[in-house]
């Protein structure tokens, strides 16, 4: 049998309480060492107990305080951004190695499709996940920017309002800055901008991504590139996030002359316009399909706490 890495996750939301149940599901080398809350009554704390998870309702305090703490490896992130600063300062002390699915954004930030090794050889000990806007949409800023550089990139996340619980709402600041930052230092653009909608249809709509690149390139044959670059993109992101897909064929058009998109890129000049067009289907473990945004986030943070174990693992002692 085995040997599995036992991880905590503080925050018993949607996000949290998905991400338990992926770790339980899905992992062959990661199990459940904690679930920790600051509602008693959460549904993430009730259904971890009946999984036979330990509970804390205490906060991160709690969790230092249990017994056990000291055989946790990974402590995953799933409160705020204001939160995480605090939880990371705590936790510091002790050696624990942080997946944060918060924007706070305190450590390096983390793309599985895009970055992950390159994180994960640099013993990055607090990793980011950006946003789910920034899991979906980066990684194809990134298959752009492999084959052409990106003068400007441009992404908008719409999601179901219902799938966005309070940590999200009181987050939407720093998500846009996040991703924005994100688009440049991990996708590869010269300049970025996120924006994020709230989509109160009903029934909920699945997520949708807009990924819009500028590009000076004028070259078909570097068009075909593009496309290709993407779609192997897509199929890496799909390893891991099996709902992700291209919603249409991916669009590369000229630039009108009199478009002034000097303005966004700060006066770079451009030739075409590189559109993609994305849905991200939710594997529906906690919440339904509708709310790709959260399975994306916990679907990266899965496979970066995975890499992070299977490298100690690799470097550790016969």
């Amino acid at each position: 049998m085995t040997h599995k890495t036992k991880v905590a996750i503080i925050g018993s939301g949607n996000i949290g309480t998905d991400l338990m149940i992926k770790v339980l599901r899905l992992s062959e080398v990661l199990e459940m060492g904690a679930m920790v809350g600051i509602d008693s009554g959460s549904d993430g704390l009730a259904r971890a107990a009946r999984f036979g998870v330990p509970t804390t309702a205490e906060g991160v305090d709690g969790l230092i305080a249990m017994d056990g703490f000291d055989e946790i490896d990974v402590v995953f992130d799933a409160t705020s951004a204001k939160a995480h600063v605090e939880n990371a300062e705590k936790l510091r002390a002790h050696g624990k190695r942080l997946v944060d699915l918060t924007p706070a954004a305190i450590g390096p930030f983390v793309v599985p499709a895009v970055n992950l090794d390159d994180q994960v050889a640099a013993g990055a000990e607090n990793v980011n996940m950006v946003t789910c806007g920034g899991q979906a949409t980066i990684p194809i800023v990134a298959a752009v920017s492999r084959v052409t550089p990106v003068a400007y990139a441009e992404i908008v996340a719409s999601i179901a309002s219902k799938s966005a619980g309070p940590g999200t709402r009181a987050n939407i600041d720093e998500f846009t800055e996040t991703t924005s930052h994100a688009i440049e230092q991990v996708g590869g653009a010269a300049h970025g901008k996120a924006v994020i909608i709230l989509n109160p249809a009903e029934p909920p709509l699945i997520m949708r991504d807009t990924v819009f690149c500028l590009i000076s390139d004028p070259d078909p044959a570097v068009h075909d590139d593009v496309r290709a670059s993407i779609a192997r993109m897509v199929d890496d992101v799909a390893a891991y996030v099996p709902g992700y897909r291209l919603k249409q064929q991916v669009q590369v058009v000229a630039v009108p002359d009199d478009q002034p998109v000097h303005t966004l890129t700060g006066g770079t000049p451009v030739t075409h316009q590189v559109s993609v067009f994305l849905e991200v289907e939710g594997a529906a473990h906690y919440l339904p399909a509708y709310a790709g945004n959260l399975d994306i986030m916990t679907s990266a943070a899965l496979r970066t706490a995975e890499r992070l174990v299977e490298r100690t693992l690799a470097e550790a002692p016969a």
